[in-house]
């Protein structure tokens, strides 16, 4: 993946926008360890393009970041350096432009580090890899949405339920669904993951009505806003 420059890559999906009023970064999955190259379109980014394409058609200016290799390689955290290098691109391409991160597994936890970009209005992390020494300090401000499946096996939803707490407790305004019948994939209740990304992504870029489930979540003090279960009514 590195392009000549060895930076990563920014993709357009649909149509690229002269002057979007509000933007969306797309961050795909990994490995914890890898330096093999980010170019190859493997499954991790696949698995993300229908959530880029449904959110392009409904407004906002949409990208997918090619990282410039597979792995989050701790200590280097490279797909967290990718993204924040992703984030500056669009606020100089675009200043002032308000942009939501979404991201899967390692793309999640990408997403909440970079969480500070003075561009970044929100985040929506899905089944995002947490291993409890991720900071929350960097989502002050933010509106964050986080959501794991009852039959994950990659990653652990008990993470991701702590990394929460740690997070309202601080005052940030995030909320945290259950996702009953889903695994890791999102292949199992797939509707069910687009139609809560694509639910959250336009009410907070206020392009739709803020969800009245998501919005009821937000409120709700800890376990309750932090472990609402997603169910089919939106389906």
């Amino acid at each position: 993946m590195p392009d000549e420059s060895g930076l990563p890559r920014l993709e357009p999906v649909g149509r690229e926008q002269d002057r979007p009023t509000a933007l969306v970064l797309v961050l795909h999955g990994g490995r914890a360890h890898s330096r093999e190259s980010g170019e190859r379109k493997r499954l991790t980014y696949r698995r993300m393009v229908p959530f880029a394409r449904a959110l392009s058609r409904r407004g906002p200016g949409t990208y997918l970041l090619r990282y410039r290799y597979r792995g989050w390689n701790a200590p280097a955290r490279d797909a967290l350096r990718d993204a924040q290098w992703a984030i500056s691109e669009l606020a100089e391409r675009f200043p002032g432009v308000p942009v939501v991160l979404v991201g899967h597994s390692m793309g999640g936890r990408a997403a909440l580090g970079a969480a500070s970009g003075s561009n970044v209005v929100a985040v929506c992390a899905l089944a995002p890899w947490l291993d409890g020494a991720d900071p929350v300090h960097q989502l002050d401000g933010r509106t964050v949405l986080i959501a794991h499946g009852d039959r994950e096996r990659w990653t652990d939803p008990g993470e991701s339920f702590r990394y929460a707490v740690r997070a309202k407790e601080r005052g940030v305004r995030i909320c945290r669904f259950d996702v009953p019948g889903a695994g890791h994939f999102m292949i199992a209740r797939s509707q069910v993951w687009h139609d809560l990304v694509t639910r959250f992504v336009l009410g907070v870029l206020h392009i739709e009505p803020e969800d009245p489930a998501i919005a009821k979540a937000l409120r709700q003090p800890p376990p309750s806003g932090l472990r609402a279960v997603l169910d089919g009514a939106h389906t």
